[in-house]
């Protein structure tokens, strides 16, 4: 294991259950799904002020389940503008297919610095504490936790370290995990600002010149989010000016449509790339530190938050004692996976935006078949990520799928999961949860709109057991939540 070592680290008492390298939204879900079970947080961001540029990011249909989960969609709600829960694959323009399986069936566009707020002020409202301006430098770890040096010198002693400290990750480059993949071969500004020429002018040329990586369209208060290619591939630390985006829309276009007055402007690249490993003994990587992918799609922001549902329950029940052995090794076996598959998806939308013959030919082809519904709809559920099923051994399709938000007597099931608990589901009213009830809720409803008599639920929302007995359901139980207690 290639780990860096801090010189002279000592074994001070461990301060914190988990100190979380970064405080986007991937850190933040982290941080307040460990302090529902009262788990000792501390994340560190190296940033000394939040997001301060107004980008526009998407949270999809799965995402929205979670917020939903955990209570935080009526706060999120206010702050976005709903769109439906279409032409997400490679752009490509088809209607929503009907009857999607969800409560949530659409698309949230919200400000990046906004959704960033929100889930931090979660966080601290749960009783994690939030340090800015602090970079980490160091690491070493031990047997017994992992000490953390800081920009400055300052060490800090956990148990457990998570790095959610982006693409240029410092955890995952001190760890020497391998980061395989493709390096940027293009790379597209985008960014949002005034225009000087009519609406109508805007969208003749847009449809004129058609190309992929290439529009403009309103974003309110009388501004455009602009995209088009850059020049090339470019040092991406260094900002794009708006001459950039002059000289690269006459290029494109033949005109650079009068824009200016940049709210924000940025660059992205097709680089992909992804972790060989989530964890290294007592450290694990979440979010673009574990995987990075063109924006194609919207998919990047989804997925982080998404790896923080996944580990979190798990990682505090590793620092709460009562997590089976096996238990933290399964966020690695699942969510690997799920990133793999979004990076190929990203590399198949990307190809279908090259202006050359072939993948144009195939972009056509694939125009005409999500014409049946079929295809859109597993293209939708993909992007969405409500198509992800986790290999929990066999069984019904339901098993390892998440569940959707469906009616119970209480009101919806969503509802009964703000604490991070599991929940047994239980049509027949014969089964119990005994000794794991301090880990996991039990709720006897006839009503339940299930096709099945039970189910058991992970605090992520995935099916972890269907059934009616009541010794494979304790079975289950302990292989998810451990030994019972009493």
């Amino acid at each position: 294991m290639d780990v860096s070592q801090v010189p002279g680290a000592d074994r001070a008492p461990l301060m914190f259950d988990v100190i979380i390298a970064g405080c986007g939204p991937t850190g933040a879900m982290l941080a307040a799904e460990l302090r529902l079970h009262d788990v000792r947080v501390l994340v560190l961001e190296q940033e000394t002020e939040p997001t301060s540029f107004v980008r526009i990011v998407g949270l999809h249909i799965r995402s929205l389940e979670l917020m939903a989960m955990r209570g935080l969609l009526d706060r999120i709600l206010p702050h976005g503008r709903q769109r439906p829960a279409a032409g997400f694959f490679a752009a490509i323009p088809k209607p929503a297919p009907k009857g999607l399986d969800s409560a949530y069936a659409y698309l949230l566009g919200i400000p990046q610095p906004v959704i960033e707020q929100l889930l931090e002020a979660h966080a601290i409202e749960l009783g994690a504490q939030v340090r800015r301006g602090r970079a980490v430098t160091g690491l070493e770890q031990d047997d017994d936790g992992v000490t953390v040096e800081l920009a400055g010198g300052q060490r800090l002693r956990s148990r457990y370290l998570v790095g959610c400290d982006g693409a240029r990750s410092t955890v995952r480059k001190l760890l020497g995990v391998g980061f395989p993949g493709e390096p940027a071969r293009t790379e597209t500004l985008m960014g949002e600002m005034a225009v000087g020429v009519p609406p109508e002018e805007i969208a003749a040329k847009v449809a004129e010149v058609r190309q992929q990586r290439f529009w403009l369209r309103p974003s309110g208060a009388g501004n455009y989010s602009v995209v088009v290619p850059a020049a090339g591939v470019s040092d991406r630390s260094a900002p794009p000016t708006l001459e950039d985006f002059k000289s690269q829309l006459r290029t494109v276009a033949g005109t650079d449509f009068g824009v200016h007055s940049p709210r924000w402007l940025s660059r992205f690249g097709d680089a992909t790339r992804l972790a060989e490993r989530y964890r290294v003994g007592r450290v694990l990587l979440a979010g673009d530190a574990a995987h990075i992918h063109p924006p194609t799609g919207g998919q990047g922001l989804n997925l982080g938050v998404q790896d923080a549902f996944n580990l979190g329950w798990k990682l505090a029940a590793q620092v709460r004692g009562w997590a089976p052995e096996t238990l933290l090794d399964t966020y690695q076996a699942e969510r690997h996976p799920v990133a793999a598959d979004v990076l190929d998806n990203t590399r198949a939308q990307m190809e279908l935006s090259s202006a050359e013959p072939g993948p144009q030919a195939v972009r056509r082809l694939l125009t005409e078949l999500m014409d049946f519904d079929e295809v859109n709809r597993y293209l939708i559920e993909k992007i969405t990520a409500i198509d992800v099923r986790y290999d929990l051994g066999e069984g019904p399709d339901l098993l390892g799928r998440r569940l959707p938000d469906v009616d119970v007597q209480q009101g919806r099931l969503y509802g009964l999961l703000h604490r991070g608990r599991g929940l047994l589901l239980d049509r027949t009213g014969r089964l119990t949860v005994g000794g794991w009830s301090d880990r996991v809720d039990h709720l006897a409803d006839p009503t339940a709109a299930l096709d099945v008599p039970c189910v058991l639920l992970r605090p992520d929302g995935h099916v972890a057991w269907i059934g009616d007995d009541q010794q494979d359901l304790d079975g289950h139980l302990a292989r998810w939540f451990g030994n019972p207690t009493g």
